[in-house]
């Protein structure tokens, strides 16, 4: 029997969509989430991991089996507002879509599992085992929440995970790892008119990442499941003005790892081919600020055969296994984990995310209410 209406349920999603959790202000969303779970008899504990950010921890039932569900409290930036067709933190419903930053990534599934967790509790469906409900800060940027979970022990006596991410109707087992390196190369400043004087921090950097392009695509490295490995440098800064030889030049690269390529093969490579831009004359230093594994479990745990089973009686279509490109928070909490490890991602979701005019189609939200329930009684039956 459902306790929360859908009036309701719009009203919880508008809720969190109206907090403005860009990269950061996450506790007002934890806040927000315990006074929830507070109102039906739910108690949750704030964890502060960064001074102002927090992550919540809440749970149902006892004992083992444990069964997890993750989801994160940040959203990517709006970057231009003036492009949206509606307020981005005001949830706004058209033709059964609800409009929003975060409505699909990932408010629409933080929504859903919190009154998933809601509606078992209220109806006393969960007899054996725990049903945990996990969310992070900051997965959109270095996923230092669920770092905090894994290094801190909160995922010891988790036995299964469903993390909330926008797969759609679509179970996802697998993603790529993606690292954050910054090299900063060091220079001497003097007035371009006597170049000779000073070192310009620009010319071996340059050399550095026209090596590093070369050297990584040559390698063509690809996965069957998850596709090619990628390195992009994204971000490049130096000069203060156009008249003086730059002393400092900073670049940003992302890489996407995989298997067959991983996170140690991406610094190992990397830190070759500044050694031998180094003893040429230059000073350039890495820094690997993110690192986060790829993750490939099995597609034929019991778990994802049951997400499978109870999707298709919402949909009325069989529901694949795959494999998405962005990172997740699993990153973190499967570390120590085994491949056999059942985990999925699972929740609303469509190609919007982190789009202008970003939205969750309303049927999509209200029907993944009812799939987490529906795994978690039967999981843990």
């Amino acid at each position: 029997m459902s306790i929360i209406n859908e009036s309701q349920k719009i009203q919880i999603l508008s809720d969190l969509v109206s907090i403005n959790s860009v990269n950061g202000n996450e506790k007002e969303v934890a806040i927000y989430l315990s006074n929830l779970f507070k109102k039906y008899g739910i108690e949750s504990k704030l964890i502060e991991v960064i001074p102002g950010r927090s992550n919540l921890i809440a749970s149902i039932g006892h004992g083992k089996p444990v069964l997890g569900y993750a989801v994160h409290l940040d959203v990517v930036d709006i970057v231009d507002k003036s492009k949206w067709n509606s307020d981005p933190f005001t949830l706004t419903e058209k033709q059964r879509k609800l409009y929003g930053r975060g409505s699909v990534d990932m408010k629409s599934g933080v929504a859903a599992m919190a009154i998933s967790l809601i509606e078992l509790n209220a109806n006393n469906c969960i007899q054996n085992g725990t049903l945990e409900f996990l969310a992070t800060i900051g997965e959109e940027v270095g996923e230092p929440g669920s770092q905090y979970f894994y290094e801190n022990g909160y995922m010891d006596n988790v036995d299964a995970l469903v993390i909330g991410e926008l797969s759609g109707y679509e179970v996802v087992h697998a993603h790529k790892g993606s690292m954050d390196m910054r090299l900063t190369s060091i220079g001497k400043t003097a007035h371009s008119s006597m170049p000779e004087l000073g070192y310009n921090a620009i010319d071996p950097l340059i050399d550095l990442i026209s090596n590093a392009n070369r050297t990584f695509r040559s390698y063509n490295k690809s996965d069957a499941i998850l596709g090619s490995f990628t390195f992009n440098t994204t971000i490049f800064n130096s000069g203060t003005q156009v008249n003086s030889i730059p002393e400092m030049a900073i670049a940003e690269i992302n890489a996407r790892t995989i298997p067959e390529f991983d996170n140690l093969m991406v610094e190992d490579n990397m830190n070759t081919l500044i050694a031998k831009v180094n003893s040429m004359g230059a000073n350039i230093k890495l820094d690997t600020y993110m690192s986060l594994k790829s993750i490939n479990v099995t597609p034929s745990s019991s778990l994802a055969k049951l997400a499978q089973k109870v999707g298709k009686k919402y949909t009325g279509n069989n529901i694949p296994t795959s494999s998405i490109a962005p990172v997740t928070d699993a990153s973190n909490l499967l570390r120590g984990k085994t491949d056999n490890f059942p985990f999925i991602a699972f929740g609303p979701g469509n190609e919007t995310v982190h789009q202008i005019n970003e939205y969750v189609e309303k049927e999509m939200y209200f029907n993944f209410i009812d799939i987490y329930q529906d795994i978690a009684k039967e999981y843990l039956s």
